[in-house]
């Protein structure tokens, strides 16, 4: 192979490999915040139904107090009927207490309703508790992987940013210049083999001309649609599309 072509070759290998090292770290912070969403989550519906608890414990006693402020109207009234002696008032204060003891009736049940809902609402407390303690000990689990993981990648990023700039200055200084202006340009795909008669990188038909310039190796050939840095090796197809 053509000696500055391998040697741009080596060199665009090595920005790929610092460049997938940097987007891997890129995506570690996500991770991280991904598994906080997730115990922040079950926090949150761990609390919700605490509070919720809280409110059914609030309304049962309101309840309460109201089905005891019926009793005490009962009591009244059954003492204003033994002392009075009219039929009339009498019987109007019956009236009333079968209408306190309805409400109270209606209390009653309504308050059975709310125990079952605070019934129902401490398992699920208890359920949500248990989810939150598996998800925070994977969370905790995830972290250490993830720390792990980017400590391995800063290490092996910093080895391969350590000898970029010995290959960098192992190419010519005007093929290093053409690689590291398109580079900017195209990304790291700037040095592409020919394949079928076709640009590796823009896939557009080359010329033949082109093709055999590129064969023989005497000066480095641009793909004359996207100025890529063409190369070929002996495996390739350089049957030239029609």
């Amino acid at each position: 192979m053509f000696d500055p072509i391998q040697k741009l070759l080596v060199l665009q290998d090595r920005d790929r490999r610092i460049l997938r090292m940097k987007d891997e770290l890129t995506h570690l912070e996500p991770e991280r915040q991904q598994w906080r969403t997730r115990i922040a989550q079950a926090q949150a519906t761990l609390d919700d139904t605490k509070q919720r608890i809280k409110h059914i414990e609030s309304e049962r006693k309101r309840l309460e107090l109201e089905a005891d402020a019926k009793r005490e109207l009962i009591q009244r009234y059954s003492l204003q009927q033994f002392q009075t002696r009219k039929n009339e008032e009498y019987r109007a204060l019956t009236h009333e207490i079968d209408l306190c003891k309805e409400v109270i009736t209606k209390l009653e049940d309504q308050q059975l309703e709310l125990m079952e809902q605070a019934e129902l609402a401490q398992k699920q407390v208890a359920a949500a508790t248990q989810s939150g303690k598996e998800i925070k000990q994977l969370a905790d689990g995830q972290s250490v992987n993830l720390d792990a993981r980017e400590q391995n990648l800063r290490k092996e990023l910093a080895e391969l940013e350590a000898n970029r700039g010995e290959l960098a200055e192992a190419v010519e200084e005007g093929a290093r210049y053409r690689y590291e202006r398109l580079s900017k340009q195209k990304g790291h795909n700037v040095v592409v083999g020919i394949q079928g008669g076709v640009c590796g990188g823009c896939h557009m038909r080359l010329s033949p001309q082109t093709v055999v310039s590129c064969r023989s190796e005497q000066d480095l050939v641009a793909c004359p649609n996207c100025g890529r840095i063409l190369y070929y090796t002996r495996d390739m197809d350089m049957v030239v599309a029609d």
